[in-house]
């Protein structure tokens, strides 16, 4: 089964922001910001296309497919 990565804890420490001030300008909650990074929540499109944008990155360069044990 695949799992959903995320580098969006990189991306948030390279443009120094909190993950409060990444949900504000996202326009979500910043308990979304914590369960997406720990890997507790799959952001649907939008929002994932929302993060991506907020951080001026891809949604490819922000989410990726891990696979995992059979």
């Amino acid at each position: 089964m695949e799992r959903l990565t995320t580098t969006m804890r990189v991306h948030r420490a390279r443009l120094d922001l909190t993950q409060a001030e990444l949900a504000e300008r996202a326009g979500i909650t910043r308990k979304s910001i914590s369960a997406i990074e720990a890997g507790q929540m799959v952001p649907s499109t939008l929002l994932a296309l929302k993060l991506a944008r907020t951080l001026g990155v891809t949604v490819e360069e922000l989410f990726g497919l891990e696979a995992g044990p059979d």
